[in-house]
């Protein structure tokens, strides 16, 4: 099988590294991106199927100390009354709350669960982009499309699970998540970062903020 070009920087330096049955997943040797290939991952509706099954509340204690990764660092470099986008909110948008408690407006988008494509006419002081990076089938276009969104000095809060150990990749909960298309290593990241001239931090373990000169 020939391998895709990475879905995360277009570079052909890939090979396959991990089959699961039929499925193959290969890896980027430039920005360092792991990707199942294109043609194994799920159409729409199992996605949203599978995203259905989500029980996200905004209430939940536990799912707001997950999320306090995100946004207690994000939070700390916000100027007061910010506005945002909360990006891929799915269907309790319990980061966005935490936003708003804390004194800024967030707008909000999702494919299936908030489709107005109107909040993508305007531009935001900040974006939270919360296990969403993971799922993108075109991760070049939507981190093109985050930068477009974005106002000068702006930033950018991304969460997902950062790849570390290939020997440990086929028994990865992450990997396991059938929506689950593209993972990043650290310097995935930092390649995002270079290529659209971001400054790139690193606050915790799975938590990348950028932030747009």
């Amino acid at each position: 099988m020939v391998q895709s070009a990475c879905p995360v920087c277009a570079g052909r330096q890939v090979e396959a590294f991990f089959n699961e049955g039929a499925k193959v997943y290969s890896r980027c040797l430039g920005c360092g991106a792991r990707y199942l290939e294109p043609c194994y991952r799920p159409d729409a509706d199992t996605e949203r199927a599978h995203y259905d099954l989500h029980e996200n509340d905004a209430s939940h204690a536990g799912y707001r100390h997950f999320l306090s990764r995100l946004a207690e660092p994000l939070l700390e470099r916000l100027p007061e009354g910010s506005h945002g986008l909360d990006y891929g909110c799915g269907p309790g948008p319990a980061l966005a709350a935490m936003m708003e408690e804390a004194g800024h407006s967030v707008a909000l988008y999702d494919p299936f669960y908030a489709p107005d494509a109107a909040v993508l006419d305007r531009t935001y002081d900040f974006i939270t982009c919360s296990e969403v990076a993971e799922h993108f089938h075109d991760p070049a276009a939507e981190f093109a499309r985050l930068d477009g969104l974005l106002r000068p000095g702006g930033w950018l809060g991304v969460m997902t699970c950062f790849h570390t150990d290939d020997a440990r990749f086929g028994g990865w909960h992450y990997r396991k998540d059938p929506t689950h298309v593209v993972f990043y290593r650290e310097e995935t990241l930092r390649w995002l970062a270079g290529h659209f001239g971001w400054h790139c931090e690193i606050p915790a373990k799975d938590i990348a903020l950028m932030r747009k000169p």
